[in-house]
């Protein structure tokens, strides 16, 4: 009986020895392996069996983790005093260094993180880290991501919360933020009249060009027309001229060959008689001087008339 007893509880023993024996690792750990107290190896994700008593294994998490920085108090370049606050966001690369080479590992990165703040903000004015917290962040994750190097850890981002001025120093910033948007509004609004008073002066500028140019086309048109009225005019004026000449040459003629064949009088006579003719006939003369010889001056006349009628004068 009391060695049935006795291997009840040998067995109940050893099961617990090798249940102890069997570790599983989780897909985001990795497991550390010590052996008598030294370092024996880092195992995968998976299920492990070890020598329980001989060996152990520490189980690292080997997600992204973020750590809050406590809010500190720090001067800037133009001694003003900020509060400022931080994340941390951070993954172990080694989980033997992480183990190994840190002992506390939040505390030390919270204390490193909050000195190099201090350093980074110091060599900044307000103004500047205000506006350029990008700036602050990448260098303050540079200098956390060389130090935690070899602790096995990776700084993957640093953000910054916030950084609060003083009272008195925001209500300075506000109200030069007032002023500069009111400056603006009035640029603005000048800027505003100005381009609607040039817009008005390129419309009135331009319908003046029109109103000139209508003007002045409808000038050309109106001393085209009475150009060529006068030209049509003059050579009316001309066609009569001519017609008028040349019907007084004809009349000249017929009276200078009738005067030739039905009177052998010098022909200077007959011309004479024309120019008498032409003086007494404008209306202007006051005295008649008749020719000596009538009765040829009488035949001449005849002829002019049975000329311009047609008929004899003796009918």
């Amino acid at each position: 009986m009391a060695a049935v007893i006795f291997l009840g509880v040998f067995a109940f023993v050893l099961f617990i020895w090798m249940a102890a024996g069997i570790k599983i690792v989780r897909p985001y750990q990795k497991g550390v392996i010590e052996q008598l107290g030294r370092y024996k190896g880092t195992v995968e994700p998976g299920l492990k069996l070890i020598v329980p008593v001989i060996q152990s294994m520490t189980k690292i998490d080997m997600r992204e983790r973020v750590i809050d920085v406590p809010p500190q108090e720090v001067i800037t370049k133009d001694n003003v005093t900020v509060t400022v606050d931080a994340v941390i966001y951070y993954e172990p690369t080694d989980a033997q260094r992480l183990i190994y080479n840190v002992a506390n590992f939040v505390l030390a990165i919270t204390k490193l993180a909050q000195t190099n703040l201090r350093n980074v903000i110091g060599d900044m004015s307000l103004d500047s880290a205000l506006t350029s917290r990008d700036t602050v962040n990448v260098a303050l994750r540079e200098v956390l991501d060389d130090a935690t190097d070899k602790w096995g850890v990776r700084v993957v981002r640093v953000e910054i919360q916030r950084i609060d001025p003083p009272a008195d120093v925001m209500h300075a910033m506000h109200e030069q933020m007032k002023a500069e948007r009111t400056r603006r509004a009035v640029v603005l609004e000048a800027d505003g009249v100005k381009e609607a008073e040039i817009t008005r002066a390129e419309g009135e500028k331009q319908s003046a060009i029109l109103t000139a140019e209508g003007v002045k086309q409808q000038e050309i048109l109106r001393a085209e027309g009475q150009a060529q009225a006068i030209e049509a005019v003059a050579d009316a004026e001309r066609y009569r001229q001519d017609t008028v000449a040349q019907g007084e040459a004809q009349a000249i003629r017929s009276v200078y060959g009738a005067i030739h064949e039905g009177n052998p009088t010098p022909d200077l006579l007959a011309i004479k008689y024309l120019e008498a003719l032409g003086t007494i006939a404008d209306g202007q003369a006051t005295k008649i001087f008749l020719p000596a010889e009538l009765s040829s001056t009488m035949g001449s006349l005849g002829a002019i008339a049975e000329l311009f009628t047609g008929e004899d004068p003796a009918e």
